[in-house]
């Protein structure tokens, strides 16, 4: 989980702010780079907090889309504890889109910061995990404050989850997966 921009990298602030309409464009775009057989999505997160489950949920979606490669699921998180034994096992051929979740100004939940650059998981906390990806999405979830571990624990299950379901669902029409096929995986969710 991250805090503000998780995309500040260097000194560079390359992010686009977008509602979930951008996401399928941006998804497009990286889907006319790279086939989808060298892609490999990281989901950042664990399903022990509700506003930081959006990465494992988003993983588990993707997985029923049919996306080959996703670590970070609900039966398999990718959170602090394994991430960077996760990308280690990446091959070095494959393009990584990394997904968190992340927290912000007021006017900014529900939205979506995109980049072609990759994100920082968990440094506003003071932790030094790797950056992750050569794309990165981050939802943002909630309102960032004081007590930003407090924020995550109260935050919406709804939000998390729809938010998760459209990243998924922008992720695999970008990527050519939302035909009948798709949606059959999909039916599929336990949760839905």
């Amino acid at each position: 989980m991250s805090f503000q921009d998780p995309h500040h990298i260097r000194g560079t602030k390359r992010s686009k702010q977008m509602n979930a309409q951008g996401l399928t464009a941006f998804f497009r775009q990286i889907h006319e780079r790279h086939p989808l057989d060298k892609i490999t999505f990281v989901c950042i997160g664990t399903d022990r907090s509700t506003g930081d489950a959006l990465g494992p949920l988003t993983g588990s979606e993707l997985v029923l889309y049919g996306v080959p490669n996703v670590i970070g699921t609900l039966s398999s998180p990718c959170d602090a504890h394994n991430l960077e034994s996760a990308i280690a096992e990446i091959p070095a051929d494959h393009t990584v889109v990394a997904v968190d979740a992340c927290l912000g100004h007021p006017g900014s939940v529900g939205s979506y910061l995109l980049s072609d650059e990759p994100l920082l998981p968990a440094r506003s906390v003071g932790r030094m995990l790797p950056a992750v990806g050569h794309y990165s999405v981050a939802a943002v979830v909630n309102v960032n404050g004081p007590r930003p571990y407090s924020t995550l624990q109260m935050t919406s299950l709804y939000q998390v989850m729809s938010m998760a379901s459209q990243i998924a669902s922008a992720a695999a029409e970008g990527f050519g997966l939302s035909g009948a096929e798709a949606e059959a995986r999909f039916k599929l969710w336990p949760l839905a």
